[in-house]
């Protein structure tokens, strides 16, 4: 596995401690920001806070990039801002002070995302960017995995000490910043140097290339249909599931998504990326009718597998295919801008979602996006582009 270079680990490694941190407090946010003094509608403007501004600043952050001919530097300072944003979370209580730590995270993974895509993409080549992408994500995962069972754990010998469980999870986040310290950085030819402005965050999508262009049409009809996870843990409960079950199904799927990100990326280069994608456009459009109607445990469990192999077809294997449409020196600004873009899809959809749950009924929040997937999955497979790599 040659294709796996020094630097590829690195990153992957630094994905893995992350989420190990992040996705041990994903599970009891609601709980600890409950318990103190937070109401629905508090927490429901937090997350959208959140999630716009890293939506916004991914697209800033990666055109900065390209225009820099920088990476790491992006990298860096958006997984050490992170890290620090979780002990943050715990050393004061009032409101004004939990939307600065929390906003302060997600602005870390905004600074960073493009860059560190970039990154993987510079440094291996075009028949292998479905290992590699596929094998970082499959990282990603497993640190997603590994987090809820430690939160389970803390929790089990702790009950109810959430404030100290944000301080712990700071030790694998800067563990995961120091390591990006020991990364040896490609010189890049840069983009000309101009003055870019905030309002400038999305311009790079006008002058891009046309192959890019269709696929991110494409990819952003699916985000406006794949809402927040958290609806999915919402159904399990609504259906009389206990948290463990809850949370042992979160755990689950992440493990599925960890397992298998790196054989489908391997399978997708053979295959090709686009055919493994609409794969998984399918396997969503399935998983979420099946929400729509279940109630079973069983049946949660069955339906949380295929979910993993769904996210193992898609999220990594997306940059893959547009770092292979555009330049490399533009390859920063081509994820951003559609990690950006699909952030704040992601912010509407789950909009809509919460809307139908509230006024029509929890299962049509799963019907609709299933329907909405499967005529998007029919229009990825006429979808005509060129994936042969842009000029470099």
């Amino acid at each position: 596995m040659k294709y796996l270079t020094r630097t590829i680990w690195i990153l992957s490694l630094v994905s893995l401690f992350n989420d190990v941190s992040s996705e041990m407090l994903y599970p009891v946010m609601p709980l600890f920001l409950q318990s103190i003094g937070f109401t629905s509608v508090l927490i429901g403007l937090l997350e959208g806070l959140a999630e716009a501004t890293a939506g916004l600043s991914k697209g800033y952050f990666g055109r900065l990039s390209d225009s820099a001919g920088k990476r790491l530097p992006f990298v860096q300072l958006g997984y050490f801002l992170s890290a620090i944003s979780k002990p943050m979370m715990a050393a004061f209580t009032f409101p004004f002070w939990i939307f600065t730590a929390r906003t302060a995270d997600r602005l870390g993974k905004g600074i960073r995302t493009g860059a560190r895509d970039a990154i993987l993409s510079d440094d291996t080549t075009p028949e292998n960017k479905g290992k590699v992408f596929g094998f970082r994500q499959g990282m990603d995962s497993a640190g997603a995995a590994i987090g809820p069972a430690l939160a389970l754990l803390f929790l089990w010998y702790k009950p109810g000490q959430y404030r100290l469980m944000f301080v712990l999870a700071f030790l694998p986040a800067i563990l995961g910043g120091i390591l990006t310290l020991f990364i040896n950085e490609k010189k890049i030819e840069h983009a000309p140097k101009t003055s870019f402005k905030l309002s400038q965050i999305f311009d790079y999508l006008p002058a891009s290339p046309a192959p890019y262009k269709k696929l991110i049409i494409a990819l952003l009809l699916f985000a406006l249909f794949n809402s927040s996870d958290l609806f999915l843990l919402m159904k399990i409960k609504a259906s009389g599931l206990n948290d463990q079950e809850v949370i042992g199904c979160y755990i689950l799927y992440n493990l599925v998504f960890a397992l298998l990100s790196f054989p489908i990326g391997i399978i997708a280069d053979k295959l090709g990326l686009k055919n493994t994608m609409i794969f998984g456009l399918v396997i969503f459009a399935t998983v979420y009718a099946g929400f729509g109607f279940n109630t079973s445990l069983q049946g949660f469990i069955f339906l949380f597998v295929a979910y993993g192999i769904y996210a193992a077809s898609s999220d990594g294997l997306a940059k893959a295919l547009i770092s292979n449409l555009v330049p490399k020196n533009e390859t920063a600004s081509a994820i951003g801008t559609y990690t950006g873009l699909s952030s704040i899809a992601l912010l509407v959809a789950s909009t809509v979602a919460g809307l139908l749950w509230k006024y029509v009924s929890p299962a049509s929040v799963f019907l609709v996006s299933a329907a909405g997937t499967g005529v998007v999955a029919i229009y990825f497979a006429f979808l005509k582009i060129d994936t042969t790599p842009a000029a470099k």
